[in-house]
């Protein structure tokens, strides 16, 4: 087994994949990329299984040497992205051969890139998944000098298309993200969902792989809610007023009123998006 040398990573920088899809009954998170949009899209580009383990790195000042050859590919935040300090202007699909290192530097838009490998990380399995968690995995994040091991292939050049795909990332610099009415849209009054469907917010600098708080506040005069189920995507209004988006690592249970609750695609919209950029909520139907 080949492996990847991580020599310099900045902080939130992790494995990922689909996510577990049996821990909830423990209480245990999906996890899971941020932004699946862009991870389905690495895979499709390698021709790699659907759940095949990234990269998913948030800031810039990752740097990783490869021993082996094989394919790379990019995509999500548009970002500095260097082969032996040579910038790659589309780093679609990149051929890596034994000694290569890799850096992504400045992220110019968005917020999360995703480095797919031909095949995936081959790291640990735990619970169907190999995304990191670290109440289940004991880590959260990969560590310089950690080596992740990867599929060699025996000539990488010799897998790489001559077309090549180009990234694009002008999906989620729009401000709409896609809604429909949670479980408890209809105990709010009409002034309150007028406010909501109509007002544009900001993202807080409270914002993680657990939730991305919003700045602006709500009325809310709901009175208490028993816990219920949440999910990624989950909109939930606090009693103090705050709009509260659950994302990856959110826990299974809430006792907030659930008024939203994002699709797939506004889920990966929204995770591009960073600390003080717009957003506003379109409803849909189901």
């Amino acid at each position: 087994m080949a492996t990847a040398r991580i020599l310099q990573t900045g902080p939130g920088t992790s494995i990922q994949d689909l996510g577990r899809m049996v821990g909830s009954k423990y209480g245990i998170p999906t996890s899971g990329v941020m932004d699946p949009k862009s991870y389905h899209w690495v895979n499709h580009v390698l021709q790699n299984d659907p759940n095949d383990a990234v990269l998913e790195v948030s800031q810039p000042g990752l740097k990783i040497h490869f021993d082996a050859p094989t394919l790379l590919s990019l995509a999500g935040a548009k970002a500095k992205v260097m082969v032996n300090q040579r910038e790659i202007s589309n780093p679609s699909m990149i051929a890596i051969q034994p000694g290569d290192i890799l850096e992504i530097g400045q992220i110019f838009i968005g917020r999360y890139v995703y480095l797919g490998i031909k095949s995936g990380f081959q790291t640990k399995i735990t619970l169907g998944s190999r995304s990191y968690f670290s109440p289940v995995t004991g880590e959260s994040m990969v560590k310089k000098h950690e080596d992740l091991p990867f599929q060699s292939l025996r000539s990488s050049s010799s897998s790489l298309s001559r077309s090549k795909p180009k990234w694009k990332t002008e999906w989620f610099e729009k401000q709409e993200l896609e809604a429909y009415p949670g479980p408890d849209w209809n105990l709010l009054d009409r002034n309150t969902q007028f406010r909501i469907t109509n007002g544009i917010f900001h993202l807080s600098k409270l914002s993680n792989r657990m939730g991305i708080q919003l700045e602006e506040l709500i009325d809310n005069r709901l009175p208490e809610l028993p816990t219920n189920p949440v999910f990624p995507g989950t909109v939930q209004l606090t009693p103090g007023g705050k709009l509260l988006i659950l994302m990856r690592d959110a826990g299974v249970t809430g006792g907030y009123p659930r008024i939203l609750q994002l699709d797939e695609d506004s889920i990966s919209h929204l995770a591009q998006k960073n600390c003080g950029e717009p957003i506003r909520f379109r409803m849909k139907d189901f």
